[in-house]
């Protein structure tokens, strides 16, 4: 689902306001201090990068056999993390196109026959480990399909009006789903012993939590708990705010990193508009937390635009900064064939394949985020520190450095050439080597860099 989630959560708690939807469980935000407890989040993901594949699109055939195929150019590309779009079977009460929303669930302990069986995916599992990487499953949580066989065994886990009907989630426009009721405690038995089943069973290496904001935070906290018990589990939430951190969740989704950019590509703000992001990051988040960082996702894709409509010529900088900042990138699939299209929703648009440039650079920035320690996700890597520069306007400046490695970054967040200053000299003096060439840079005080429309440079400490 969408960030018109969290717009309308966040403006409520702004405003003082009360959710207030009978039936439905409260949505205050228990006590970081209350309810504690501890975990680890998996060292593999230190320097791990994600791919998220819509399965329907992503080969000719849509199967979780023909993407199995696809794993060897993942692996190459640089990818660790396959996160699959919701598996199970869709409800066809009420769908919405031929199709259906794979987030239109019917069964929580099925695959969806349209892309496999059972069987295929633990191969596809098997396999995608056997090569070292890792497969979480998208977990919708909050909703069902109107025709889920809860609502015939057990109707009492579901919101209801007044007249005692089963309802969509209010306010959006999801008439193909209806809401589960997570003050019912069994419902919460049963969720976990469900999202238990595919880890146990299949040995699934985490969940991507669909609509993570609209779940209380205490059924997280008890559900990740029980998970991480099993496995070490990667738990990624979709939606904003520091508090998913207290419940378990190792990564939440950055809504207004990707706002923040698409701004600046539209001419609607300039390289300084990223001050907020960061400095929300740096002071409203704990200082492990790994933010999703992405130019594409099924959502923007679908429902917003492409990569190139969203960042036209300042797409290489997006793409560059949301591997070398703060944060744990993502790849929406067919974006590094250098996919043009809005793919369908609710039918098969299959994704046509292509070498593209952005694969290479892909794979280039992937290759330096592992290698370089400063580039690490989270609690591993190093924190942004902003550099001074003479035009602050239109560049955007920064530092990760470690004991071990060092970079510098500097984009030109602009449709001009730029000359530049970097004037901290303790934060930039060094020789380096620059990211896409074999050119060594001495940087200091004095160095006036000349930057292309859009351009960045990335400085690397040999």
């Amino acid at each position: 689902m969408y960030k018109l989630f969290f717009l309308y959560f966040a403006i409520s708690l702004l405003l003082g306001c009360s959710v207030g939807i009978t039936d439905k469980t409260d949505y205050e935000r228990e006590s970081i201090k209350q309810n504690q407890f501890t975990y680890e989040t998996p060292n593999w993901l230190k320097n791990s990068t994600i791919y998220q594949i819509n399965t329907r699109q992503f080969t000719s055939e849509g199967t979780l056999l023909a993407a199995q195929q696809q794993l060897p150019r993942l692996k190459k590309l640089g990818i660790d993390v396959i996160w699959l779009m919701p598996i199970h079977p869709i409800g066809e009460k009420n769908r919405k196109g031929t199709l259906g929303s794979p987030y239109a669930v019917k069964d929580y302990f099925s695959v969806n026959p349209e892309i496999g069986t059972k069987e295929d995916l633990k191969n596809f599992i098997s396999t995608a480990h056997q090569m070292g990487m890792y497969v979480i499953l998208d977990w919708v949580a909050n909703h069902t399909a109107w025709d889920n066989m809860l609502t015939k065994t057990n109707p009492e886990y579901y919101v209801t009006d007044h007249k005692g009907d089963y309802i969509p989630t209010l306010w959006f426009d999801w008439s193909d789903i209806i809401d589960l009721n997570f003050s019912n405690a069994t419902l919460q038995d049963y969720m976990v012993e469900a999202m238990k089943y595919w880890v146990e069973e299949y040995d699934i290496d985490g969940y991507r939590c669909d609509a993570a904001g609209l779940v209380p935070n205490s059924f997280w906290q008890r559900v990740n708990k029980e998970l991480k018990q099993i496995k070490p589990v990667f738990m990624l939430a979709e939606w904003e705010g520091p508090q998913f951190y207290e419940h378990g969740f190792d990564a939440t989704y950055a809504w207004s990193w990707w706002d923040t950019m698409h701004k600046i590509a539209k001419g609607e703000a300039t390289a300084n508009a990223f001050n907020s992001y960061y400095a929300w990051n740096d002071g409203y988040y704990p200082n492990d937390a790994m933010r999703l960082l992405y130019v594409s996702n099924h959502d923007v894709n679908a429902w917003e635009s492409t990569q190139f409509e969203a960042f036209g010529d300042a797409l290489t900088a997006a793409i560059t900064l949301s591997v070398v900042s703060e944060g744990i990138p993502m790849i929406y699939n067919g974006q590094e064939a250098g996919n043009t299209k809005r793919l369908a929703f609710f039918e098969r648009d299959p994704i046509q394949w292509q070498t593209h440039p952005i694969s290479e650079l892909y794979q280039q920035l992937f290759a330096l985020k592992k290698s370089n320690s400063a580039l690490w996700n989270g609690k591993w890597g190093a924190r942004m520190i902003p550099i001074k520069n003479s035009n602050n306007e239109t560049i955007l400046s920064f530092v990760r450095e470690n004991n071990d490695d060092k970079v510098v970054a500097v984009f030109n967040l602009s449709a001009q050439s730029q000359t530049v200053s970097l004037l901290d000299s303790k934060l930039v003096e060094g020789t380096y080597k620059i990211f896409g060439s074999n050119e060594i840079q001495e940087l200091s005080a004095e160095t006036v860099l000349t930057l292309q429309p859009w351009e960045s440079k990335v400085f690397i400490r040999p």
